[in-house]
């Protein structure tokens, strides 16, 4: 999120060698614009408020700022997911059922450092928030995939537990049985979550603001150069090649 859309959408699309976004129309009812650029099989998405008094304009003001404010996941069953936020009286802020993708929003003040927007598109790997060429069907985005993110929040292992449940991820006893250990501890008192080919990290925030952090990525440059990270609107985008992925 940030205040204005460019020149941080150039930024990041020079960065990482992406290709040209897709801007939806349909973000101005929030009155936002965005930029939405695939990377791989994901998505990286800017928002701009671009009236007075919006509550994207609201949140990032509680922020100090532009910064991470989204996390997305692709979900098999948003149905069993919405139904156990449901259960943990997690609010949804926004829901649409459309013929090739349903949609929940869930209130970052009850799932904590981010919103959470669970998504079940048809036919799986379609987008149709990603443009017309992820609409109905799968597209091609940009060299590289997105696997992880890290959050900084109040009492990291509380909220990765949170989050677990409502993603459905198994506890970790659970997973230690198959060998598999989705949310672990880390001896800095993050906690991770692993997905299908990535991971969510969350780590002690700092100064009480909670927010998306970081952005990992791999098999693409940052710059076309050697750079491990850089910083872009509030976010480090961090390159991770050669880093196995979870899940």
């Amino acid at each position: 999120m940030a205040e204005q859309l460019e020149p941080l959408a150039s930024q990041l699309q020079a960065t990482l060698g992406l290709g040209q976004p897709f801007n939806d129309p349909g973000v101005g009812v929030f009155g936002l614009r965005n930029a939405v650029f695939a990377l791989g099989d994901c998505f990286l998405e800017i928002v701009s408020p671009e009236q007075p008094d919006t509550a994207a304009g609201r949140y990032m003001a509680r922020q100090g700022g532009g910064g991470g404010y989204m996390a997305i996941f692709d979900t098999d069953d948003l149905a069993g997911a919405r139904a156990r936020a449901a259960q943990l009286r997690v609010r949804a802020v926004w829901e649409i059922d459309l013929p090739d993708i349903a949609t929940t929003h869930l209130h970052p003040g009850d799932m904590r450092g981010a919103i959470v927007s669970l998504d079940q598109p048809d036919p799986p790997g379609s987008w149709r928030w990603g443009g017309p060429d992820w609409t109905g069907r799968i597209g091609r985005g940009a060299p590289g995939r997105l696997v992880g993110v890290t959050l900084a929040v109040d009492d990291p292992g509380a909220v990765a537990a949170r989050w677990g449940e409502v993603l459905g991820v198994a506890a970790a006893d659970d997973q230690a049985r198959d060998g598999r250990a989705n949310d672990r501890r880390e001896e800095d008192g993050a906690a991770v979550l692993g997905t299908d080919g990535g991971e969510v990290r969350f780590v002690p925030a700092r100064g009480g603001v909670e927010r998306l952090i970081e952005i990992a990525v791999s098999g693409t440059p940052l710059s076309r150069g050697e750079q491990e990270a850089i910083e872009l609107g509030g976010v480090t985008i961090r390159r991770v090649d050669g880093r196995p992925a979870t899940g």
